[in-house]
This record gives structure tokens, C-alpha cells and sequence, in this order.
């Protein structure tokens, strides 16, 4: 399924588009049992702090697994995804590689947001418009829980970034609020934004958790020389389908490994 020609106009002049049903909804319950796992396997930490970057709060919670794909066959073969390939590669061009993976979860009247910020004030790509970032809905996000929101066209801007006092890690910045748009999704839908956008969640109001993956990807020319040698290759001349970096073959495993999250829970 590829992206639309008004998704990916939307993209090259806003720096974000959407794709509300991205994923079937035999993948979005693979997602969500794969992510009860990792709960249950007590690997996503609340990185939410007492407003001073330090004390873990006890009352608020905003739970994170970053990278998900050391504990994850399945969240390692999501990046190569068919869909997802064909989809980034309309956005950025290819060849490309995966950058970062993570899940933020919003347990429901205790989960706070992340705060806003602009990946690429993490990543210092020098064209932030040659990297995407996708966020999938692995549960319903709309204004009531927290959804993603974004300012359009704020990659033509560069926003001061210092520490962020509600996190154990985070930066953050200052935007027009104004300008934000808040991105309503179905569960399995996605948002896709280069590097450069600001964005942020909102805090999780109601009673059920939410919970959002984010997957980065980059245009090969565009890799740092502090990353070489440290990204998977998902096409081009250097793509091994996963054997280079990790030993065994991970492209075409997708399927499988649906069924196996799914037999297993």
C-alpha cells in the first residue's frame, strides 16, 4: 500500500503527513500482545521525574523501552517491513537505514507527555528533512489521551533545546503553541515526521492506557560519522536483509513473526 501523491506533497512542504490505516488489524494485535510482553517483562521505565531531571515520580508516569529491538524479534522485523520500506523510501528516497526505535506508554490518568522537542536537536543530522520518523498508534490516540501533536513546517526552524525537569533524559524546547496540530489516530494508523519537525505528546486523561511505537529512519547519505557502522541497512548496495548486523536473516521473517507473538499470547 503505497502512500498517496497528497500524503507525500504533504510531507515534502509540512514535514509530516498521515496514513490512518496503515497496519491490518492482524499486525495492530500482534503490536499490542508484543508490547504486553515487554510490560509484563518489566522492560518499559518511567522516565517521568519530580521536576527536577533527577527524583523518579511515584504519582505521574510516562513509561519507555528505547532501543525496543535488542529485546524484540519482532519489533527487529518491523523494520523491514514491506510496507514500511516502500512507504519511507516515498519520503526520503532510498537507499535508507533504521536509525532508533522506541515506545512511549501513557497509563490512563497517570500518564504524562513528552515534552516538545525536535529529534534532530538528538540526532544532529545536517538535513533534518532527510530523516522520518514513524509513530504508530498501537492504541487509539486522540486529544483525550495524549496524542502526538506536531507544529507543520517548524523544520525551516531551529529551536533552543535544554533539559527537560519532568524527565530523567529528555530535552526540550519552546514553540508557538498556536501553531500545534494535534494528529488524531485510529489504532494502526501512523504518523510520519522528518527529523526537523517539533512535536510532542499530551498528558493520557482518561482511564486506559495509550501507548505510541516511534521507528527512525535516514537517507544513507545523510548518516553522521559518529553513526557509521552502527545503523542496519534496510536497501541499497549495503542491505544484507539483517545477516550484516545481526548475524541471520530478519528481511521476509514478518509474517512469521506475527504468528508467533500471536500463538504465544
Amino acid at each position: 500500500m503505497k502512500l498517496t501523491k497528497k500524503q507525500v506533497k504533504l510531507f515534502r512542504t509540512d514535514g509530516y503527513t498521515t496514513s490512518p490505516n496503515f497496519f491490518s488489524s492482524l499486525e495492530l494485535r500482534a503490536m499490542q500482545e508484543e508490547l504486553g510482553r515487554l510490560q509484563r517483562e518489566g522492560l518499559l521505565r518511567n522516565v517521568a521525574t519530580e521536576g527536577d531531571g533527577t527524583t523518579h515520580s511515584r504519582q505521574m508516569q510516562n513509561l519507555q523501552i528505547c532501543p525496543i529491538y535488542p529485546q524484540s524479534d519482532f519489533f527487529r522485523a518491523f523494520h523491514f517491513h514491506p510496507r514500511v520500506i516502500e512507504a519511507v523510501g516515498q519520503l526520503i528516497g532510498l537507499p535508507f537505514v533504521f536509525y532508533l526505535d522506541q515506545i512511549f506508554l501513557k497509563p490512563g490518568g497517570q500518564g504524562i507527555g513528552t515534552d516538545w522537542h525536535q529529534d534532530n536537536a538528538y540526532f544532529k543530522v545536517e538535513d533534518p528533512t532527510k530523516g522520518v520518523a514513524l509513530w504508530a498508534a498501537i492504541h487509539e490516540a486522540n486529544v483525550a489521551n495524549g496524542t502526538l501533536h506536531v507544529i507543520p513546517r517548524s523544520h525551516t526552524r531551529q529551536f533552543e533545546h535544554c533539559r527537560d525537569p519532568n524527565s530523567d533524559h529528555h530535552i526540550h524546547c519552546a514553540v508557538p503553541e498556536e501553531e500545534a496540530l494535534p494528529l488524531e489516530l485510529p489504532a494502526g494508523g501512523v504518523g510520519f515526521f522528518n527529523f526537523g519537525i517539533a512535536h510532542c505528546t499530551r498528558a493520557n486523561t482518561t482511564r486506559a492506557e495509550r501507548a505510541g511505537l516511534a521507528v527512525h529512519f535516514l537517507h544513507t547519505d545523510h548518516i553522521p560519522q559518529s553513526r557509521l557502522g552502527k545503523t542496519t541497512y534496510l536497501t541499497g548496495p549495503l542491505a544484507s536483509g539483517g545477516v550484516n548486523e545481526y548475524g541471520h536473516r530478519i528481511e521476509g521473517t514478518w509474517d512469521s513473526e506475527i504468528d508467533r507473538v500471536l500463538s504465544v499470547g
